[in-house]
């Protein structure tokens, strides 16, 4: 076992997570899981190993993460989520750090999956993601989505052999509703931080994230799968513009009204 605790969160189980947990046991000691509390599904299966549960308020992806950073044993923490497990050359690699440096953070290869295929191309063939750090030094941000590490200037990345096998998606109608899903909470995070749904984002963003993730980055070679992923990430990118619009269109509406009645009164 080496000095790490692993972070898991789940919002709604995913039936990856039995996998998950058993390789993770592999790895360490201390698991803590932090699981939705508003979630009705049943959690027994998560009680194994050295897993430590808790169910929490959902506040959001870093939020949550950052609850598990505070009950882990250790300072070391691999993040992951349920639907994400670690491979054989990736648990050999943690067992052979060192980590005795917490200014150092490691970056990790993810190998996607739409459904059973693995994707090789397009914006989910290069995936890879800062999963590994001390928490002495390193925390999640709390956005609502798209959640990122927090890192100091002194931070040094270092790659590390080996990856976290993701998987996504169960097919294309799963794809869809998570999009709609992921389009609404960035929809809400750009509307807070004052981001403008300006016609360039909203109609030539999407076409130019087709020709990008679907020609330029070879998505096209993944197949059926690749034109499903490349389709749908341009109604991604038009759906959360949109929500942003009329989000915007809200809050005008809402200032009109109330200075109609400040000048009524």
């Amino acid at each position: 076992m080496v000095p790490v605790s692993i972070v898991i969160i789940t919002k709604n189980l995913s039936d990856i997570v039995a996998g998950c947990i058993r390789m993770a046991c592999r790895i360490t000691d201390d698991i803590i899981i932090i699981v939705n509390d508003s979630s009705n599904e049943p959690i027994d299966i998560l009680y194994s190993g050295p897993c430590r549960v808790y169910r929490k308020l959902w506040d959001g992806y870093g939020a949550n993460k950052n609850k598990g950073i505070e009950a882990a044993r250790y300072n070391w923490i691999l993040s992951i989520d349920a639907d994400e497990i670690p491979d054989e050359e990736l648990i050999g690699s943690l067992h052979k750090l060192k980590y005795n440096d917490p200014a150092v953070v490691y970056d990790i290869k993810f190998q996607s999956y739409f459904g059973k295929q693995a994707i090789h191309f397009g914006s989910w063939g290069r995936d890879h993601h800062i999963r590994l750090f001390n928490r002495t030094l390193v925390k999640w941000s709390e956005t609502m989505v798209h959640e990122t590490l927090i890192l100091p200037v002194n931070i040094h990345i270092e790659k590390i052999h080996g990856r976290l096998h993701h998987f996504s998606v169960k097919d294309l109608a799963e794809y869809d509703d998570k999009g709609i899903y992921y389009a609404r909470l960035s929809a809400k995070k750009y509307f807070r931080a004052g981001i403008k749904a300006k016609a360039v984002k909203l109609y030539i963003s999407p076409v130019f994230g087709f020709l990008k993730h679907y020609i330029f980055c070879l998505g096209f070679l993944d197949g059926r799968a690749g034109w499903h992923i490349a389709k749908t990430n341009i109604s991604h990118t038009y759906r959360k513009y949109h929500y942003l619009s009329l989000m915007e269109d809200q809050d005008i509406k809402k200032h009109l009204v109330k200075d109609s009645l400040i000048v009524e009164y």
